[in-house]
């Protein structure tokens, strides 16, 4: 609790923000975002955001996955689309192995059978991770299932075990810069 004095917010001035052209030469950590068949423009857009705020190496926009520039995505990503490198990629499949082939660990956030609790799974900071998050209905495509090394699932306790996507890669996303980033 603060005890002392008024309490201020900081301003945008103080909070030494990157120019975007910083940000891009900036140091990432080795995690790429694939969004596999994701419809709401609003929620790719909060993904940007967040891969912004955790320096995230790249975004991945596959299948109907919705492509910048678009108002809607706009509205959340609040410039984030500018600053972190996004591909779309039409096949998710060649993309994973391609992925594999780079030596990234692919992780699905999934509720699957024998998956592993987020804050269960170790994070190795020698490793390049690949994390998937599939459509707000039918979550990752089943075709690709198969392809992915580990599943690691939010662990929920209410009655709709279920989290909007962004949400959920807020969360699975601050574990691995939680774990990757020494402050």
């Amino acid at each position: 609790m603060h005890s002392k004095g008024k309490i201020e917010k900081l301003k945008l001035e103080s909070l030494n923000r990157k120019s975007i052209e910083v940000y891009k030469e900036s140091k990432k950590i080795p995690v790429v975002v694939l969004l596999d068949q994701v419809r709401s423009m609003h929620n790719v857009g909060s993904v940007f955001r967040t891969s912004d705020a955790f320096s995230i190496d790249k975004v991945y926009l596959c299948g109907i996955t919705p492509c910048p520039p678009h108002r809607e995505i706009q509205k959340t990503a609040l410039g984030a689309t500018e600053s972190v490198e996004w591909e779309h990629q039409g096949n998710i499949e060649e993309l994973i192995i391609r992925l594999k082939e780079q030596g990234y660990i692919i992780i699905g956030v999934e509720q699957v059978k024998g998956s592993i609790m987020l804050q269960d799974y170790s994070i190795d900071m020698k490793q390049k991770y690949a994390l998937i998050l599939g459509n707000e209905v039918e979550g990752i495509s089943e075709q690709i299932l198969n392809l992915i090394d580990v599943f690691v699932e939010i662990p929920q306790s209410g009655t709709k075990h279920s989290l909007n996507v962004s949400v959920c890669a807020g969360i699975v996303l601050w574990e691995w810069y939680r774990a990757l980033v020494t402050y």
